[in-house]
């Protein structure tokens, strides 16, 4: 079970934290890609000590898979933070419309300067960051119309820095997704192994997805068993594993003799999970009076 026990190669983080440091006096923001599903779990906490006060646009990744009013109560907290934020899908465009006037309100200053220097059609440069596959290669062949960055479903693609050029005026430089070299809240760990931000060759999959399974009947009943419609007496006080039976069993995924594979329905249902299917899931709530400040 993933915990605040698993490491993840500090040595590649420590370079990456590095080269963080070393190029931010090279651009005039940051956008910061989060997984609109775990905004806060899939935030790294070393970003904010890294990145200053240079400005920061923090893009809600993913968000065609995430809960819409949770999405606009993120919105509303990160704006009340000062930063700008913007919700897309960086692969049906949703949102993308929003991105430049949003990042050039937040370097109105830097524009002024340059325009006061006679500079006025120098691009913005801006740092993608965020944890590994939460979607900044996408983003960049997105914004650019071409293939510029290489995309794959697994975390740990992108292992050195880029710099690519889009048509509207914006350089961004690519680093490579930071994790934290270990995690200090069993939660946090879990979120990040349920979207596919941690390798599921590390993990054990089958009690992932019994946390899963707990997890949503708890938090989100309605979506959890429309999906996986179980016998009444499990609606209510099932343990997670109990129900990772009970949809194997409703599935058909039966061993000889009648055994439920449990290993076969964890990878169905976190691939479910991941892809949509059993519904637009937000897995973490932002601090308390940030829904309200979003109706």
């Amino acid at each position: 079970m993933p915990s605040s026990t698993i490491q993840w190669f500090p040595g590649h983080m420590a370079k990456t934290r590095r080269m963080i440091t070393e190029c931010l006096p090279l651009v005039d923001a940051v956008i910061e890609i989060l997984d609109a599903r775990i905004p806060r779990s899939s935030r790294n906490p070393e970003i904010d000590k890294l990145c200053g006060a240079k400005p920061r646009l923090i893009l809600l990744s993913k968000v065609t898979l995430a809960d819409p009013a949770l999405t606009a109560a993120w919105r509303s907290y990160y704006r009340s933070q000062g930063k700008g934020c913007v919700a897309a899908d960086f692969i049906t465009g949703q949102g993308m419309n929003e991105i430049m006037p949003e990042l050039r309100r937040l370097c109105a200053d830097t524009l002024a300067r340059y325009e006061a220097k006679g500079m006025s059609g120098k691009a913005l440069r801006a740092m993608v960051v965020g944890i590994p596959n939460v979607g900044k290669s996408s983003f960049i062949n997105k914004i650019t119309g071409a293939k510029k960055a290489k995309v794959e479903d697994r975390p740990g693609v992108t292992l050195e820095k880029q710099w690519v050029k889009t048509q509207d005026r914006l350089e961004l430089l690519d680093m490579p997704g930071v994790l934290w070299p270990k995690f200090e809240e069993r939660t946090v760990a879990e979120n990040l192994a349920l979207t596919g931000a941690i390798r599921d060759q590390i993990l054990d999959i089958e009690e992932l997805a019994a946390v899963l399974c707990q997890r949503l009947a708890a938090v989100s009943p309605e979506t959890f068993f429309a999906r996986y419609p179980l016998p009444e007496e499990l609606r209510e006080g099932a343990k997670g594993y109990q129900l990772l039976e009970a949809v194997g069993q409703k599935r058909g995924y039966l061993l000889k003799g009648g055994e439920v594979n449990t290993e076969r329905t964890a990878a169905m249902l976190l691939d479910e999970l991941r892809s949509g299917k059993i519904g637009r899931l937000t897995l973490e709530k932002p601090p308390r009076g940030a829904e309200s400040a979003a109706e």
